[in-house]
């Protein structure tokens, strides 16, 4: 069974391993600073800056948790039918006012509050109704099918934790509670661009050796999911003064710079030389496939990700090392874990020892079992196999060829993309 990515590194070669990788990222990123209140829709994938506090205990009531009838215990028989007296009805939202005396019953409707004197709710379809009276079987347990007051939350209790991302489940819990407005994190501010004086933009026919600009778009679409504030600053030529002004404007107006091209050893290659001279820099030749190339440091205040120029490598690199630093930034805590299980390959493959390898797969389900077969053409540059995918296909540095039927581990896009 081929295991998840390793964290060590091969010494006699200068690439860093994926764990190794993504720890020195994360470690010593901060999220941002500021906040605002927002109207609760407003908080849809927004991330709680402070803790939520349940204003009062949530359920409100003791209540009934099915619609049957509220008795006291004491008076059933342990080992016979016993009869009671139906002397009312609760509603949710319109109680009984009255007291359950010895040997009466209240009919009792799911989420109504439990009259006084009743412990106890016998579900409807248990019991027997003749008239004004119902047949209570015996073998009820005193408190059964009872909710109490705070059972879910109570009054003075953290509701949500500052570092939550709010969803659909947060923004009902929140409204539950009756608040209006909570207090989020200020949006991640995000710059990018494309390099490279092949690069087209959408909209005009292509030169000679040019190639439309996917990256800015994979990035915007990416980036617009995690609600991050964007600067999108188009197409940088491969000319140092371009790539200067536009870092430094970059850097001025952004928490994160990313880019796309321009990070390999090539003569037109600048961002490496550019951050070194500007900022911080490490730059990695990371041990995976594809995306070996990646560069990470800081220009000013900006943290600053140099991804590859390779539509699929771009997306590989993204989605395994920067969008944990994204969430991290945002505030995020504790960060989602990756979701990675098991499948049977349908696919064979030699493999190059020594580096990760993710592939785009996509998953079938035969009953219980799941297998994963390779979505198209596997070339860094085929975006047509991210596009056909619903998975990666996580290939371990240790692991040098896959048959059919062996077990390989996958990591899919649910969730992830």
């Amino acid at each position: 069974m081929t295991q998840p990515a390793s964290a060590t590194t091969d010494p006699g070669r200068n690439f860093l391993a994926v764990a190794e990788a993504r720890a020195a990222i994360l470690d010593g990123l901060s999220p941002v600073s500021g906040w605002e209140r927002v109207a609760v829709r407003a908080a849809l994938g927004r991330v709680l800056s402070a803790d939520v506090i349940a204003p009062y205990n949530v359920p409100a009531h003791d209540n009934s948790a099915m619609d049957g009838y509220a008795v006291r215990a004491t008076d059933l028989a342990a080992d016979t039918e016993t009869a009671v007296a139906v002397v009312g009805t609760a509603f949710a939202g319109r109680p009984f006012s009255g007291i359950v005396g010895a040997g009466q019953a209240v009919r009792i409707m799911t989420g109504a509050s439990i009259p006084a004197g009743a412990d106890t709710i016998v579900v409807q379809e248990v019991t027997r109704r003749e008239g004004e009276c119902v047949f209570v079987p015996p073998g009820q347990k005193k408190g059964q099918n009872l909710r109490h007051a705070g059972e879910d939350l109570a009054e003075g209790s953290v509701a949500l934790a500052a570092g939550t991302r709010c969803g659909p489940a947060e923004l009902g819990l929140i409204a539950s509670l009756g608040i209006a407005e909570v207090s989020v994190r200020r949006p991640l501010r995000v710059a990018f661009f494309s390099t490279g004086d092949e690069i087209a933009s959408i909209g005009r026919p292509l030169g000679p050796g040019e190639v439309y600009d996917s990256n800015r778009y994979t990035l915007y679409g990416a980036l617009a999911r995690l609600g991050c504030e964007l600067l999108d600053m188009g197409v940088v030529p491969d000319r140092p003064e371009a790539l200067e002004a536009a870092f430094r404007e970059a850097s001025e107006a952004a928490d994160v710079i990313i880019t796309s091209g321009g990070v390999s050893v090539g003569e037109a290659d600048f961002i490496r030389d550019m951050m070194a001279r500007m900022g911080e820099v490490a730059f990695w030749k990371l041990a995976i496939k594809p995306g070996r190339p990646m560069a990470f440091g800081r220009i000013g205040k900006a943290v600053l990700f140099g991804l590859p120029g390779n539509p699929v490598a771009v997306m590989v690199t993204f989605y395994q090392f920067v969008q944990d630093a994204l969430l991290t930034l945002m505030g995020v805590s504790p960060l989602p874990p990756a979701a990675h299980f098991a499948a049977s390959a349908r696919f064979s493959l030699r493999k190059q020892s020594g580096r990760v390898e993710y592939l785009r797969g996509r998953l079938q389900r035969q009953g219980s079992a799941l297998s994963v077969a390779l979505a198209g053409a596997q070339g860094s540059g085929v975006l047509r196999s991210m596009a056909e995918a619903d998975c990666f296909v996580v290939l371990a540095e240790d692991c040098t060829q896959v048959q059919p039927g062996d077990t390989v581990y996958v990591q899919p896009f649910h969730g992830l993309l």
